[in-house]
């Protein structure tokens, strides 16, 4: 359904997005997770027409965003982080509005009608968007997104602004709307993710640096670094002696669930193995290894490996 080929776009010498490229496929909700300012915005944005590549193509449903933006735009239904509302207008004319520049189809009256209880907003139909609180404006935008029942949504922080009950809600709205439409969804927050991405996207400074399910991830950015081992030996000496390893961040005990054994949580630097010199050392010091497994990281543990560098161009 989206299909984003080496996109790239600069500032002079500075690199908002550089060289991206990835696929979603129709019914997918796609998270794109990253920092602050590592221009998932500007991603957004080329997307939907709003601005153009140096280089790079992005295809709507095979069609070039940039060639036929009129054919493509109609395809997307789109939530900036700064929702586009004209603050003199009523919710109900301002909807309308949408409706009559979208040129859509459906019976006017009856689909407004439907988006406005979908997006629970009927109580403020009539009433000024500059009356409105942060809140209701945020979900006033969300509704002009919906307006024309598009394939496809693209929203970028559709949670900002909303209460925690109001968030749950729309999550759990993004969550049905994903059964019928296929969604990208912007956001730095983690907690918004797992909770409604069936694949994560993760950009850091311009450039694409995973893509994958919040479990893949996990496993495969983990790897062999965080193990939990079970030994059989004198727990001040096992830990002081694992803790002196070469390439041995940190040993903590994580308790006993066997008797005469402790488990231990061993986390090694990046693409180091420790397995081999752990059970040497267990084996030269007469201790036994009664179990060892991998331990998969948090997301937020992902998170913070893969954007292992600061900064970033601002969106």
């Amino acid at each position: 359904m989206i299909e984003v080929k080496n996109i790239v776009k600069s500032y002079g010498d500075k690199y908002a997005v550089n060289d991206i490229s990835f696929t979603v496929e129709t019914g997918e909700i796609v998270g794109f997770l990253g920092p602050n300012g590592a221009g998932k915005s500007t991603t957004m944005n080329i997307l939907t027409g709003y601005l153009s590549a140096n280089s790079g193509t992005a295809l709507i449903d095979g069609i070039d965003i940039l060639e036929n933006p009129t054919e493509a735009k109609r395809l997307i239904g789109f939530l900036p982080e700064q929702p586009p509302l004209y603050m003199d207008m009523t919710v109900r004319e301002y909807l309308e509005f949408v409706y009559d520049l979208k040129k859509c189809k459906f019976p006017k009256k009856e689909h407004l009608r439907e988006i406005c209880e979908l997006m629970k907003i009927e109580d403020v139909y009539n009433r000024m968007i500059k009356n409105l609180s942060k809140g209701y404006r945020q979900r006033v935008g969300f509704a002009q997104a919906l307006v024309g029942n598009p394939p496809i949504l693209i929203l970028d922080e559709p949670t900002v602004g909303l209460d925690p009950r109001q968030i749950i809600e729309i999550r759990k709205l993004i969550t049905r709307l994903g059964k019928k439409h296929t969604v990208i969804l912007s956001t730095h927050i983690l907690q918004e993710v797992q909770a409604v991405c069936d694949r994560i996207i993760v950009i850091n400074k311009g450039q694409l640096v995973a893509d994958g399910n919040a479990e893949t991830l996990a496993h495969k950015e983990a790897g062999n670094r965080r193990l939990v081992a079970r030994i059989a030996g004198n727990k001040a000496e096992v830990k002081k002696a694992i803790r002196a390893m070469n390439s041995v961040l940190s040993c903590e005990e994580m308790g006993t669930k066997e008797q005469g054994t402790t488990d231990y949580l061993i986390e090694s630097e990046p693409n180091v193995d420790i397995r081999k010199m752990l059970f040497r050392l267990l084996s030269d010091r007469g201790w036994i290894l009664m179990g060892l497994k991998s331990m998969d990281m948090s997301l937020e543990d992902v998170f913070v490996s893969l954007i292992t560098n600061e900064g970033g161009v601002e969106e």
